[in-house]
C-alpha cells in the first residue's frame, strides 16, 4: 500500500488557491487512474486506486493545512505503514510555476503542512514540491499563496497536473529522476535546477532596491 497525500485547505473558499495545488494534484491522479469515489476517512477525503500495479490510498486532509499531520498519521497507523510509504504533493514558493522537484526526507523549509506531518510521522517521507512561484517580496507571500490561480495560469497548470498524474507509476517504482524528467518533457521544459527560482527572487529584490 502506498499513501499519496495532497496538502491544502478544505472548503470552496480555498479550492482555487495556489496553496491548494496539492489537492488539485490528487484530484488529477484520481481522474487519471479511475479511483473509487472520494469519501470521508481519516479526517479527510480519501479514495483508493491501483496505479502501475500498486495499491494506493489517495488522501486530502481536511484538518486545514497547519494540522495536516493529524490526518496522515491516522491513516498511517490504520494501515500499519512506515513513513517511507508516504508521498506528499504540496506547493513550493521557491520553484517557478509548473516546475517540480522530488526529494526524500528533510525539514519543513517553512511549510506549515510539512511541519505538521513531521511532527506526527517523522521526516522520512517523500515530497513532491510543486512550483507556484514567488511574488518577490516577503510581505506579499501570504496573499499570494492564499490567492486563487489566475485564468491565465490554466495554460501551464492543467498540462502540469496531467503530466504529474500520467507519469506517476515511475515515481511509485522509485524512479524519481525519470519521473521529474518525463514531467518536464511533457510540459515543454527541463527539470528545475537547484536554486533557480531563488536566484530570480533575489534579482527581483535587487531591481526593487534600484527603482
Amino acid at each position: 500500500m502506498q499513501l499519496l497525500v495532497g496538502l491544502g485547505n478544505p472548503g470552496a473558499k480555498y479550492a482555487a488557491n495556489r496553496h491548494n495545488i496539492g489537492f488539485l494534484a490528487l484530484e488529477a491522479i484520481a481522474r487519471r487512474f479511475g479511483a473509487a469515489a472520494w469519501r470521508g476517512r481519516f479526517q479527510g477525503r480519501a479514495a483508493e486506486a491501483t496505479i502501475g500495479g500498486a495499491r494506493c490510498l489517495l488522501l486530502c486532509p481536511e484538518t486545514f493545512m497547519n494540522n495536516s499531520g493529524q490526518s496522515v498519521g491516522e491513516a498511517l497507523r490504520f494501515y500499519k505503514l512506515e513513513p517511507s510509504a508516504v508521498t506528499v504533493f504540496y506547493d513550493e514558493l521557491d520553484l517557478r510555476p509548473g516546475k517540480m522537484k522530488v526529494k526524500q526526507g528533510g525539514g519543513a523549509a517553512g511549510h506549515n503542512g510539512i511541519r505538521s506531518m513531521i511532527a506526527h510521522i517523522g521526516p522520512d517521507f517523500r515530497r513532491v514540491r510543486l512550483g507556484i512561484g514567488h511574488p518577490g517580496r516577503k510581505e506579499l507571500v501570504m496573499p499570494w499563496v492564499l490567492g486563487d490561480f489566475a485564468k491565465a495560469d490554466r495554460d501551464w497548470l492543467e498540462p502540469f497536473l496531467d503530466a504529474l498524474a500520467s507519469e506517476l507509476p515511475l515515481l511509485l517504482k522509485g524512479e524519481e529522476g525519470s519521473y521529474m524528467s518525463r514531467v518536464a518533457y511533457l510540459t515543454g521544459g527541463k527539470p528545475e535546477e537547484p536554486g533557480e527560482n531563488e536566484k530570480n527572487v533575489k534579482n527581483q529584490k535587487n531591481e526593487d532596491k534600484d527603482s
